[in-house]
This record gives C-alpha cells, structure tokens and sequence, in this order.
C-alpha cells in the first residue's frame, strides 16, 4: 500500500513539473489624451479640465498629452492623431464634441473615450465614459440665491450660445424663484459669444440701465465685460454671480458667488474605474459630484447663506429635484 502511494505521489510531481506555467497578463498601460477648446490658462473651463489632466497624471501615474484651442472641425483629426500615436484614452472636454468623440468611439473598440455634454446619448458604445454637466442643477442654486438678494426684483441672465444647456440653465433659475415665492422677474439675453467681453459689457449695460440689480453670468472670458459693467455703475449696487471659477479678484464690490466645477476628482473617478477594467460608464455632476456654490458669499447678508444652506441640503438630498427643461427660452 505505501508503494502504491509513493508511485501515485511520485507522478503527480512529475507531472506538475512538466505542466507548463500560465502566463501572467502584464497590466495595461493607459495614456491619457486631453482636448481642450479654449487656453489652459483662462482660470475657467479650460483650466478646469487641465488641472484634471494633470491630476490623472500625477495621483494615477498615467502618461498625459493635450491639445489647446481645437476647433470643432479639427476635433477628429486630433483624436485620430492621438489614437495614431497610442493614447488610448482620448478626452474631449467640451459639449461641442461630443457627436463626434461618440463616431469616433465606434471605429476604435480598443480605445476608451470620455465626452462631457448636457443630455446622455441616446446609443453609447461600450467603450465610452459620459460625464454630465448637469448646469440646470447648479443654476437653481444661483437662482434661489439670485432672487433672495435683488433689490429691485429684477435678476438678469447673461449667456454666450443659445445652446441647450443654456436653455436648461435659465427654465432652473425659473423653478428657483418661483419656488421662493418672491415676485421676482428674470430676463434671459445671449451675447452671441462666451469669450467675448464686450459684447458681454454692451449687454450688462443695457440690463443695467433698465433696473436689473442682479446679473448672472453664463461665459467664460465674456464675464471680464459683464464685470466691468458693474463696477463702472455708481448710482446703485450691482451684484454679479460667475460661474465655473472664483472671479472675487475682479471685482471684489460687486461679485457674489461662483458656480464652482471640479473635474479633478470626476476624472480620477473614472480613470481609475478604466484601469480597473469599465472601460464606459455614465458620471453625472451635481452638488454631490463635482459642484459647488462657493461660500461665504460676499456683499449679501449672511442671513440669506443660512437660508441657502437648506436650499443645498435639499438639492444634494434629492429632496428639490431640477427639472432639466432644454427648451427654447420665449
């Protein structure tokens, strides 16, 4: 019996030994690609998208490129130039691309995509990443806030693009003041152009001059004109909400508040779900992700933050819910 226990032992270490190892899979190696339409250095939306670039970069040890200023029209042939070079994870950050960063996503399996807009499209191949803006959330913040500190019950909108999310953005602010029960009226006016201050100054000052106390902007550098606007008025108080980045510097007697966005944390989120192996996904923003309305606020009282803080509470909650309303503005 022991021989025949030493024999069936003695064979089963040979015939471990001469079964063939499995192979360990090296772990992909990703490369970060990031397209941007305007300057890094705007201390807006592009700077935004930079600084998390740089911290997929730095915090995830992935290998990162951009691209500054890409027109719409350039936007394929970029991607396709990094794709050539072995990116392999291609972001484009800017609503504008997002048609085509999603076409491109089907011709190329092998390499995930992350594309920002304002609606999920409606077929997204499984190999694409969709961060939703969700403005219209954020933008029912500034409209609560907006129609708590008007002086003379007239709050302006000033946008660049009559885009969809622009749209969503001002029926938010709707919701907002009539949830507030203040007798509050807004005007909705597009400059034509977010980086463009002044048109966004001729604008500002026409509202300016027909009793609108409050102005909220929707652009990027156009807000260096509405700004300006303000600070040129003297014989009343203007008060000026930004959106994207803390614009206190420019014009510290007039600006409020700022809608804040962080795409730092959003973009660590999903490059590390990439690396774990989800190569698409949906990543909606929202007060719990990614936005927030800077605090303190400046030159209001500080009873309306108090008020505010519950206003927050219950979008984070879900308690308020936003209805996220596309339609042309009338």
């Amino acid at each position: 019996m022991k021989r025949v226990l030493f024999v069936v032992l003695l064979l089963a270490l040979v015939l471990a030994a001469c079964t063939p190892a499995t192979p360990t899979q090296p772990a992909k190696t990703y490369k970060l690609a990031a397209i941007f339409p305007g300057v890094i250095n705007d201390s807006d939306y592009n700077t935004l998208g930079y600084m998390g670039a740089e911290a997929v970069k730095k915090d995830l040890g992935i290998e990162m490129a951009y691209s500054e200023t890409v027109a719409v029209p350039d936007i394929d042939r970029v991607m396709r130039e990094y794709i050539d070079q072995g990116y392999n994870i291609i972001w484009t950050h800017g609503g504008q691309y997002v048609n085509q960063t999603i076409e491109l996503a089907k011709q190329f399996p092998d390499v995930v995509f992350i594309a920002e807009g304002d609606a999920k499209p409606a077929e997204m191949p499984a190999n694409v990443w969709f961060i939703d803006r969700n403005f219209h959330i954020g933008f029912y913040g500034v409209g609560a806030l907006a129609a708590r500190i008007t002086q003379t019950g007239k709050i302006g909108y000033i946008g660049g693009l009559t885009l969809p999310f622009s749209y969503a953005e001002v029926h938010a602010m709707q919701q907002a003041i009539k949830d507030s029960g203040k007798n509050v009226e807004l005007k909705a006016v597009w400059a034509g152009d977010f980086n463009d201050p002044t048109k966004a100054r001729q604008v500002a000052d026409t509202m300016i001059a027909e009793g609108y106390d409050v102005l909220v902007g929707s652009l990027n550098n156009g807000m260096l004109g509405v700004f300006e606007a303000a600070k040129a008025t003297t014989d009343k108080k203007i008060l000026v909400t930004a959106k994207y980045t803390d614009k206190t510097s420019i014009a510290p007697d007039n600006y409020v508040t700022s809608l804040l966005y962080d795409f730092v944390k959003p973009m660590k989120d999903i490059v590390g779900k990439i690396q774990a192996g989800e190569k698409g996904g949906y990543y909606p923003l929202g007060f719990d992700t990614g936005v927030s309305l800077q605090t303190p606020f400046k030159n209001v009282d500080p009873a309306v933050e108090e008020e505010m803080k519950a206003v927050i509470n219950d979008l984070v909650s879900g308690k308020i819910q936003v209805v996220k309303d596309t339609s042309e503005i009338k």
